[in-house]
């Protein structure tokens, strides 16, 4: 059928495609379909959208009504399965509120970024399903379901793969909006770094490194406004604007040098009216707990000469832990190393394997939607909640229509 993921590494096997204009649309094709997956925005690196049937049906919800429905007084906001970030953010923010955090990139989908586990970055902040308050599903016999914060299973129908049915809304949480002024520092060493104190320094905070020496070529800080600001002395500050990969245009990046601006156009990293580019790399990211930060990054030095001709940049962040069953973040403050890697995948794969073992003492959780090679048996070990979503994937859906290769090796059936 000729559909690719944003990087164009994965070409979708699923010999049906359909894009549902109505809510009724859906809930038909659900309940005839075989096996069904859902594509969001396509920034996955893996199969995990993907069918592997002869009777596989993928859905893009891209074309049903882009709702945003915010309720002020409530301070929520009801927000549609296709809806990516940017929109929602500037409907949000016209009502003088806003979303805690965000990922860097504004362009990907809420409910792929939730089912996901995806997170911005910031000592105190927890990942973006943490937002959620209530889910809606189209489960396989095409009848509708809305679980709610409290309610029995809704910590594991957050974060939940696809795995569960079709996400057609999300009402999450709202904050009184606020401004952020961003700050780049350069050249950040690594030796005798306190990562504590780095990674406090500001409300949100991202190293970056492309591993070719012990330091950090760029850190990037997001101050709230309202909060005393903090000194950063351990790095000279940027005299210009920055991308955080060598040689890409500085200009598609939201504005830095301290100048203050609305929380939508300062948390994420890229601009919102600029199209990243797309089949220019690869992406892995690794969550393990934050206190083994210090011994990550000397295991990943150790091996960095085998690393850096691979990679385009490493980001450091920091995120909360949280209370979703499958988040890589559940019961643990984590510290998350992400790799932008060149867009050859054979190149890329044995060095995958080798962050993989660099990492393993930590018990590295990785990104549902990167390259990883962490076995299913492995992953199995690392979540303690998984028998209890696999128990609430059998009640919502007992026929497996949700569950491809990917699922289905995650649960061990």
């Amino acid at each position: 059928m000729g559909v690719t993921n944003w990087a164009g590494n994965i070409t979708f096997t699923a010999p049906h495609a359909h894009r549902p204009r109505t809510l009724d649309e859906l809930r038909t094709l659900v309940a005839a379909g075989r096996q069904v997956r859902v594509l969001g925005s396509g920034h996955s690196f893996n199969r995990i959208a993907d069918t592997d049937g002869p009777e596989g049906t993928l859905l893009s919800l891209a074309a049903l009504p882009q709702t945003v429905d915010v309720d002020p007084a409530a301070r929520t906001v009801r927000v549609g399965g296709g809806v990516r970030y940017a929109e929602l953010a500037r409907q949000v923010h016209a009502h003088g509120l806003a979303l805690p955090n965000m990922a860097s990139l504004p362009h990907i989908s809420v409910a792929g970024s939730v089912a996901t586990g995806t997170h911005g970055s910031g000592n105190s902040n927890r990942p973006l399903s943490s937002a959620v308050r209530a889910v809606e599903l189209v489960t396989a016999d095409g009848e509708t379901r809305t679980l709610h914060r409290g309610d029995e299973g809704f910590d594991g129908a957050v974060v939940a793969l696809g795995a569960l049915g079709v996400v057609t809304a999300l009402t999450l949480d709202l904050e009184p909006a606020f401004e952020i002024s961003q700050h780049v520092h350069t050249e950040l060493p690594l030796v005798d770094l306190d990562f504590a104190a780095v990674s406090a320094a500001a409300y949100s905070v991202s190293l970056f490194t492309d591993w070719r020496a012990p330091r950090f070529t760029q850190v990037w800080l997001k101050h709230r406004t309202a909060q005393p600001f903090s000194d950063f002395p351990w790095a000279d500050p940027a005299a210009r604007q920055h991308h955080p990969v060598p040689g890409m245009p500085a200009e598609n990046c939201t504005p830095q040098l301290g100048a203050a601006g609305p929380w939508h156009e300062r948390l994420p990293h890229f601009r919102a009216e600029f199209t990243p580019s797309n089949g220019k790399e690869l992406q892995s990211e690794y969550l393990l707990p934050r206190a083994d930060a210090t011994a990550a990054l000397a295991a990943l030095d150790a091996v960095r000469d085998t690393l850096a001709p691979v990679l385009q940049i490493c980001e450091v962040r920091t995120v909360a832990a949280d209370d979703q069953w499958l988040s890589p973040c559940h019961d643990r403050d984590s510290v998350a190393f992400h790799f932008t890697w060149v867009p050859d995948a054979s190149a890329v794969r044995p060095v995958v394997a080798l962050v993989e073992r660099a990492l393993a003492p930590f018990a590295p959780r990785p990104h549902w939607g990167k390259v990883f090679g962490v076995a299913p048996a492995e992953l199995r070990a690392r979540y303690p909640r998984l028998a209890d979503f696999a128990a609430l994937a059998g009640e919502l859906d007992p026929a497996g229509t949700f569950r491809n290769t990917f699922v289905r090796d995650l649960l061990g059936s």
